[in-house]
């Protein structure tokens, strides 16, 4: 299914890890984008004698998924077991590639409330329109629309 010859390819979805805001951010995200969670599973959906899920971590995210355009944000809840998630050393960036000015502005304008401005929405020395983020969440996120549609490139 995954050949080169015919262009399909594998499809790259992001997976986040929260400390306990998963659900709080992919309403966020849900808020942006629009669609709907194609799955939200809790750990005290998987809770067995096998594995134990404390009271306090019940309705955390185990994993939760959004579908936007052909790919799918996925993220969970890391317990409090494996430690915190230092989500200001988050060194991986999600990048969005917008079908239009307009598109990327309404999408770096809704994610961007609340979080830190790197670089505002602008023409880049690469002949894209992009800017870039830091979410209210911790998460880095770039915006870009390539006016020519050639293929996406860094």
């Amino acid at each position: 299914m995954f050949t080169k010859g015919n262009n399909l390819m594998a499809t790259i979805n992001p997976y986040i890890n929260f400390n306990g805001n998963a659900e709080e951010a992919f309403n966020f995200y849900k808020s942006v984008f629009g669609g709907e969670f194609a799955s939200i599973v809790r750990f005290k959906d998987l809770e067995s004698s096998e594995f134990p899920v404390p009271e306090s971590e019940a309705d955390k995210i185990m994993r939760i998924t959004l579908p936007i355009g052909g790919n799918t944000l996925i993220a969970n809840d890391v317990p409090e077991s494996m430690g915190p998630v230092n989500e200001n050393e988050n060194r991986s960036k999600i990048s969005v590639y917008a079908e239009s000015r307009p598109e990327a502005d309404s999408i770096f304008n809704g994610l961007t409330v609340g979080g830190t401005i790197e670089v505002p929405m602008g023409d880049s020395p690469w002949d894209t329109y992009f800017g870039m983020f830091r979410d209210k969440f911790g998460i880095e996120w770039t915006v870009e629309f390539e006016p020519n549609g050639d293929e996406h490139s860094s």
